[in-house]
């Protein structure tokens, strides 16, 4: 065994996060992971859904780890690692039938955020779905007090840091023809929210 690196909070919430994206993504034959981090979410979930392919990313700096991870599990629907820096990445050259990211938007700038939407949208097949996990503010307000005091400490190390607003997320969806289907309560005071890119037809306002 590889030594590799070994991120508590991502042992503790993948099964919950898998309870969710078993159902969000059992019609799903590829799934691009965007930040994948220490590899772990991918090694976890790749095994359990073996139905389909997973394709993992990060910056080049983290590739080791998601090598040394993937080494470890020898599975074989899970891809090693693109480099995606979503400020400047080009297109990985084919389609999704999802995406997912867990715990990027709230350490990402602004414009991290909204060209992380953008790039998701011309990825994703027609059809396809994106499953963002992490923390969120809706309506403007903090679903806990320890999220508010969260986004402070990011704030106050990183001002382009921070917890963001649905609200926002829902309108850079909107813009690559994206609508938020599904938003599921987590555990930690997260949550796993699910936006589906439309067909040009289903995106139109019959009134």
């Amino acid at each position: 065994m590889q030594d590799k690196p070994f991120s508590p909070a991502t042992e503790r919430n993948s099964q919950p996060i898998l309870d969710v994206i078993q159902h969000e993504l059992q019609d799903a034959k590829s799934v691009l992971e965007i930040g994948s981090g220490t590899g772990q979410h991918a090694v976890v979930f790749a095994a359990e859904l073996g139905h389909l392919i997973w394709q993992t990313s990060d910056l080049e700096e983290n590739h080791d780890d998601i090598h040394a991870w993937l080494a470890d599990a020898e599975l074989s629907n899970v891809r090693e690692p693109l480099s995606i820096d979503v400020l400047t990445a080009e297109l990985p050259g084919k389609s999704y039938d999802a995406v997912f990211s867990a715990n990027t938007a709230h350490i990402m700038s602004f414009a991290a955020v909204e060209k992380m939407f953008s790039l998701v949208a011309l990825v994703l097949d027609k059809d396809g779905v994106f499953c963002l996990y992490g923390p969120f503010r809706e309506n403007g307000e903090f679903n806990t007090t320890s999220n508010a005091e969260f986004h402070r400490l990011l704030q106050s190390s990183d001002p382009d840091m921070g917890i963001r607003h649905l609200e926002d997320l829902d309108r850079f969806a909107a813009i690559g023809n994206m609508q938020r289907l599904r938003l599921y309560a987590m555990p930690a005071n997260n949550f796993l929210a699910v936006w589906k890119k439309m067909r040009p037809w289903d995106s139109h306002d019959n009134t």
